[in-house]
């Protein structure tokens, strides 16, 4: 780190940030440019999950595997044929590490000396009484902000502490790809790395308690489960875990479904388990800041803990778990701790994406979800099968489904999987901001041969059998 401003102990702080990754420098940034002074401090790699660890180097390696999956489907198309391999592992990897060095660089360390007002701390943090312990320093500041992110989950599973295991940053690390991968938990981590090491020629098997994806519609789910089986990722799903061992050719894992007891072996075991937030050893329950059964801080549509001066945001809280959400919601805290423009935490509209292929998203309520607000609920399901952009790229795969209130016809919410989904559902979230109606997105005009196109057509499915329709009538 460079130009970092120095501090003498106990220098007196309007704002001090506890984490140096996209909450962190979101809040440190608001403050800085209302005419605070800040502490920010980190541990750790500067930057925090999403561009080490996270976003920057899945999504990399995502579009690494894409191109060599792309070779192999071409033949969908008469006439051509193509193929793809891996040449060098290992410049793969490096690649993947320069990319995430020159953006940690670019967006987090270079941005520092560009703030006169925010001075940079490394350590491990600690509250002590009203202030904030970093080594041999003692901070203090009227307000605090807690943006300490998460870290991977291991679910309790007998034997599991005694066997090699890879999370999912390990798992972009190895030295070399091996033979076969099962990977326990079929989340949006586990989803979209086991079908990366699939296409890069790994045999993968994906464990999961219930279904893929369980959050999600139930029909994207199977959409996805189906997508998967095509490519030869087997799924075992609906289980309970028994217990794991390490064995001369890699590590079992035994799971039963009712009665049935199957062991499945692989040579490396990929943990997708979930994520907790780190608060331990912080200080936080001696504080007076309360914790929810799974260890994260709560707080309330302020981003304001228990402890009064005391905010949060991003993984460390029990909110959302998206880098941008994370970043929102340190602007709303900042913004109320600091008495600038009041906000409040508001997910209705937030969009969300899993990048797996096809890829899966949505927007605001599930049809379980309104149903349990209360909602009379309509849902209007179409098959990429109906959809022209679909039939173009031979790619089919996925569908659209919309829930709309049947008083008001109001959309609630919806759900896409689609090879172009994460680029389609920010118009959903669009017309769910602004109330529409599933007659008002059926009349709406949206360009002919696009992926979101469909939700006119899924909104039109609402009323009418868009099959008995010509190209961009209606």
């Amino acid at each position: 780190m460079t130009n970092i401003h120095e501090i003498t102990p106990n220098a007196p702080f309007d704002l001090i940030v506890i984490g140096a990754g996209s909450a962190g420098f979101s809040a440190a940034i608001t403050a800085a440019d209302a005419g605070k002074r800040v502490a920010l401090v980190g541990y750790g790699t500067i930057g925090g999950t999403c561009v080490n660890v996270g976003c920057v180097p899945s999504k990399f390696m995502i579009r690494a595997a894409e191109t060599l999956h792309g070779a192999k489907v071409a033949s969908r198309f008469a006439g051509i044929n193509a193929s793809g391999a891996i040449t060098d592992w290992a410049a793969l990897v490096q690649a993947k590490r320069d990319l995430v060095g020159a953006l940690r660089q670019k967006k987090y360390a270079d941005i520092l000396p560009q703030y006169s007002g925010i001075t940079y701390l490394e350590g491990a943090a600690r509250l002590e009484g009203e202030n904030v312990r970093v080594g041999a320093r003692l901070l203090a500041a009227p307000t605090i902000l807690i943006a300490t992110g998460g870290h991977p989950f291991t679910a309790a599973i007998e034997g599991i502490a005694e066997v090699e295991t890879l999370d999912s940053t390990s798992l972009l690390e190895m030295d070399t790809l091996p033979d076969s991968l099962t990977v326990l938990g079929g989340g949006y981590i586990g989803v979209e790395l086991a079908q990366v090491m699939a296409r890069l020629g790994v045999k993968v098997t994906v464990i999961c308690r219930s279904r893929l994806l369980p959050e999600c519609e139930p029909e994207v789910s199977e959409a996805l489960a189906e997508a998967f089986r095509t490519e030869g990722i087997a799924l075992e799903s609906g289980i309970t875990y028994d217990a794991c061992r390490q064995t001369a050719d890699g590590v079992s894992v035994a799971i039963r479904r009712g009665d049935d007891r199957l062991e499945i072996t692989s040579q490396k075991l990929f943990v997708a388990t979930g994520r907790r937030a780190n608060t331990d050893g912080m200080g936080l329950k001696e504080a007076g800041v309360a914790l929810d059964q799974s260890g994260s801080i709560k707080v309330n549509d302020e981003m304001q803990t228990s402890k009064p001066g005391i905010y949060a945001a991003g993984d460390v809280t029990d909110r959302d778990q998206f880098v941008y959400m994370a970043a929102f919601g340190a602007k709303v805290a900042i913004n109320n701790a600091l008495g600038l423009t009041p906000m409040r935490y508001d997910n209705m509209t937030m969009p969300w994406v899993v990048f797996s292929d096809p890829q899966v998203a949505g927007v605001g309520l599930s049809e379980a979800q309104a149903l349990a607000a209360g909602y009379e609920v309509k849902t209007s399901v179409l098959g990429l099968e109906n959809v022209p952009r679909a039939l173009a790229a031979m790619d089919t795969r996925g569908l659209i489904k919309l829930v709309a209130d049947v008083k008001t016809d109001r959309l609630l919410g919806g759900s896409i999987i689609a090879p172009e989904g994460s680029d389609t559902i920010q118009t959903l979230a669009m017309a769910l901001k602004f109330s529409m109606t599933t007659k008002a997105l059926g009349e709406t005009i949206f360009p002919y041969l696009t992926t979101v196109e469909g939700l006119k057509l899924a909104a039109q499915t609402f009323e009418i059998d868009v099959a008995k329709l010509s190209c961009c009538a209606g």
